[in-house]
């Protein structure tokens, strides 16, 4: 886990966001600019999105856990109060703050990416190193 003086670091000099609606038009863009599917992040309640370029650093604040249904594919998913992780083309890896639930137990994401040699196909890995794919269609922003 990275350490306090580090995630400092990491957000010294970052662009930062505040309110629900600039944050959410915020993080549609990094994920636009990331080619990452828009639906990735379902947050309407976010308090402060941070994102560092130069180091890809980005962090999303919300005022309490949420959880959240992918319809497409039938899997729950919750994201903490803060949210962070490294974003570069395709790819968030070394995430904190999300979950995913598998039958019974809930399960850390770890990182999230597509393939480029199949970019129909979203990848979430965990710590152990299990993963699965899904269409990356699944992930585009949901009607409300």
């Amino acid at each position: 886990m990275a350490s306090q003086e580090t995630i400092t670091d990491q957000r010294e000099g970052a662009e930062i966001v505040n309110g629900a609606s600039m944050c959410k038009q915020k993080a549609n863009e990094m994920l636009s600019s990331m080619n990452l599917p828009k639906g990735l992040l379902p947050l309407d309640n976010m308090t402060e999105i941070g994102y560092n370029k130069s180091t890809g650093y980005i962090w999303i604040k919300m005022n309490n856990n949420v959880q959240h249904q992918f319809k497409a594919i039938g899997k729950n998913v919750s994201y903490d109060a803060e949210v962070t992780a490294f974003v570069e083309n395709r790819r968030m890896r070394n995430l904190t703050g999300i979950k995913s639930k598998e039958l019974f137990i809930w399960v850390t994401i770890t990182e999230i990416y597509i393939d480029d040699q199949d970019t129909t196909k979203i990848t979430f890995a965990g710590r152990s190193g299990l993963s699965r794919s899904f269409p990356v269609s699944a992930f585009e922003e949901e009607e409300k």
